[in-house]
């Protein structure tokens, strides 16, 4: 049984080579949830935690 989360903070492993912003774009490809945003910005050499919120009430 697959579940689709509607709201909430998620921490995504963001490689050394995409944005912030292409990791959030893939998301919502993978999820089809147009509400996604990040916390905060990695530069594209960094590689580490991307904290992101899904739905209305995370973003």
């Amino acid at each position: 049984m697959e579940k689709k989360i509607k709201n909430g903070i998620i921490a995504v492993w963001k490689p050394k080579g995409p944005t912030s912003f292409d990791m959030i774009y893939k998301l919502r490809g993978l999820t089809g949830i147009k509400r996604i945003g990040h916390a905060g910005t990695l530069d594209p050499l960094a590689r580490g935690v991307l904290v992101v919120g899904i739905g209305r009430e995370a973003t």
